[in-house]
């Protein structure tokens, strides 16, 4: 049976780490492993973890959930650790505040990950909610039917929290700590461009797959990741390339 890990970073997260919590124990798909890495947290994140782990094994649904807490040098280098300790077929990042679509979304990707060779990556849709878990708007930016490492120089088309890797290739591609806000656009890309190198496909769930926190650390550094991704994109796609995209950019806002 194919194994899913679920990495959620957390740091200071007692304010909306139970929907993310609560949204994992409800998958129905019983091979999960769901990995909090949480960065010595001061407020009541820890204990909220531990409950939401007794909660999860009294349940004996299948999941395994594993905690550690210690100091990190920020959320990438975090992600860095999940990597590393993933044992799951595919894994995901759920961090604090989001959550999945439904109950079956697990599921739904296991199913998908069948084949010879299994898909490199499996890939959905995403809506946007409040801290509430109120639908606000579906994602602007959608998946296209068929997607490349190419395809992202039209923006990320693919949120992260709807980016299912595979884990032999997601633990031999850390995260680029250079960046603080958008080294997931960077890691996406690089994976998918090792998919290409070995052939292997990618497949569109076409669902939505995750909801996604609208306040997350991109939002509330917009200026910063938007220079930070404007780096990306100059690095995997050339300067003119980059340029005449962020120009369409501009004028895509008016229309």
């Amino acid at each position: 049976m194919i194994k899913i890990t679920v990495i959620t970073i957390t740091y200071n997260a007692e304010a909306v780490f139970a929907r993310t919590a609560e949204s994992v124990l409800k998958q129905s798909y019983p091979h999960v492993e769901h990995l909090i890495i949480d960065g010595a947290s001061g407020d009541k994140t820890l204990s909220m973890a531990y409950a939401y782990k007794m909660r999860s094994d009294e349940q004996q649904n299948g999941h395994e959930v594993l905690l550690t807490s210690e100091p990190d040098e920020g959320i990438y280098d975090a992600m860095n650790k999940g990597l590393k300790q993933a044992t799951g077929d595919y894994l995901v990042f759920m961090n604090a505040g989001d959550c999945f679509h439904d109950e079956l979304v697990l599921q739904r990707i296991a199913d998908m990950a069948t084949g010879d060779p299994m898909p490199a990556v499996i890939y959905g849709d995403t809506d946007v909610v409040d801290e509430e878990g109120r639908f606000l708007y579906h994602r602007r930016l959608s998946p296209p039917k068929i997607l490349t490492w190419r395809s992202f120089r039209h923006g990320m088309l693919v949120c992260h929290q709807a980016f299912y890797a595979r884990a032999d290739i997601a633990g031999s591609i850390p995260y680029d700590r250079r960046y603080r806000y958008s080294a997931d656009v960077d890691w996406c890309i690089r994976v998918m461009k090792e998919a290409e190198k070995r052939r292997l496909p990618l497949k569109n769930a076409e669902a939505v797959v995750a909801d996604y926190l609208e306040e997350g650390q991109t939002t509330l550094h917009h200026r910063d990741s938007l220079k930070e991704r404007f780096d990306v994109m100059r690095r995997h796609y050339g300067l003119f390339s980059t340029v005449i995209m962020h120009i369409w950019f501009v004028f895509r806002r008016f229309l």
